[in-house]
């Protein structure tokens, strides 16, 4: 007779896995035959770039690699990222100091909440916002407080509504621009007031910036540390998911203030020994070599998003453009919840949307598309729902 296994109570408090639900929906209907057009996730659908493949390749050939690495990850390698930092951004990185090597950036979101969150604790949480914030305060055992992101506000918090007592207990605070779900991009007046708020409340900024290289009208997103003092109250996490294509390499970063850098290679010293070393001497390739994929990336992305909104306009969907990230942030038309809307795509139209209230209470009325199908797809996609005549 088996025993009774009983998982520990952590595992209890985790939010429900929000796109695994989703997942779930899309394989049951593709599973009737359907021909699915899934824009609901945020997984890219263009390979890697070859030069990256190609180091990788001659990498593997190398006996140092099949070793295990420095804990910390290859020097070479921080060196790397600090210097397209330098180069994208202005901003000036100790590679042995202020970067960490992360499992991907999601790793990193997670591990934050593990270094700076006591149980009882709160964490200022963006709403409507990527679900994986939740889960790591959740393994902390602190508390959340939303912080409203509103169409009217550009979808950018406003401090000074947020709730005294939240602010006074707030340790943590998560930021996503370009943005997840909402599209929004920020303005370097924005990441000056928050520096300032955070500096008068003690609040630790955890900035995620994966999708960083991606803007439109050839504006480059900001990055939170461009901001004079943002390395005295936080860090940002980077990805090469989305800038090269390599989101199943797992290569991403935390970067900026040392002391947090540290406790996060504290806690991986725990947990890792770092990624494979060719992996590692693939992804210095991609930040330190040619960045003409990363443009080329991004016309692509652009061109869908103009394909997609010119189909939008043509059966009478209303919705502002995005201005960063690989995602559009499209209103519900009226009679429907977002759940009850995106439920209605996926059956009547086989089109699989993200429901908006999946990121949170905020994102009620929304739902999110991904421009991650070719131009003549998302065009297909949005034909098919212009079929159900909602929007006339």
């Amino acid at each position: 007779m088996a025993i009774n296994i009983q998982p520990a109570d952590r595992l209890k408090t985790l939010p429900e896995q929000f796109f695994a639900k989703l997942v779930g929906k899309a394989n049951a209907r593709a599973a009737t035959g359907a021909d699915i057009i899934n824009l609901g996730q945020g997984n890219p659908d263009l390979p890697t770039p070859p030069a990256i493949v190609e180091k990788l390749k001659n990498a593997a050939d190398n006996p140092l690699y099949h070793k295990y690495p420095p804990f910390r990850g290859y020097p070479f390698l921080k060196e790397a990222v600090a210097q397209r930092y330098k180069e994208d951004y202005g901003v000036e990185l100790d590679p042995a100091t202020e970067v960490a090597i992360l499992f991907g950036g999601k790793t990193g979101l997670i591990e934050i909440s593990q270094c700076l969150l006591n149980p009882g604790d709160v964490c200022l949480v963006p709403d409507p916002g990527y679900p994986d914030y939740w889960s790591g305060v959740a393994l902390a055992e602190a508390e959340m407080a939303f912080m409203p992101l509103l169409e009217r506000n550009g979808f950018l918090p406003d401090y000074s509504a947020l709730g005294e007592d939240a602010v006074k207990r707030a340790k943590l605070m998560f930021l996503n621009y370009p943005n997840n779900p909402t599209a929004a991009t920020a303005s370097r007046e924005f990441y000056e007031e928050t520096v300032r708020f955070a500096k008068e409340n003690s609040i630790v900024v955890a900035s995620d910036f994966a999708y960083g290289a991606i803007g439109y009208g050839g504006k480059r997103p900001v990055s939170f540390l461009e901001t004079p003092g943002s390395k005295e109250v936080g860090v940002e996490f980077y990805t090469l998911s989305k800038t090269y294509n390599m989101a199943g390499w797992r290569v991403g970063f935390a970067l900026g203030n040392a002391q947090i850098v540290e406790m996060i290679n504290l806690i991986q010293d725990h947990y890792y020994c770092s990624l494979f070393g060719g992996i590692q001497e693939a992804a210095a390739e991609a930040l330190t070599g040619p960045q003409d994929s990363v443009a080329s990336l991004v016309g692509t992305y652009e061109r869908r998003r103009n394909t997609l909104f010119e189909a939008l306009d043509e059966i009478g969907w209303q919705a502002k453009k995005p201005e960063g990230s690989f995602f559009c942030w499209l209103p519900v038309p009226q009679g429907f919840t977002s759940m009850a809307f995106a439920d209605l795509l996926l059956e009547q139209a086989d089109v699989v949307v993200a429901p908006g209230n999946g990121f949170g209470e905020h994102g009620e009325g929304y739902v999110r598309l991904g421009l991650l199908a070719p131009e003549e797809r998302l065009r297909e996609a949005i034909q098919r729902i212009g079929k159900l005549n909602l929007f006339r």
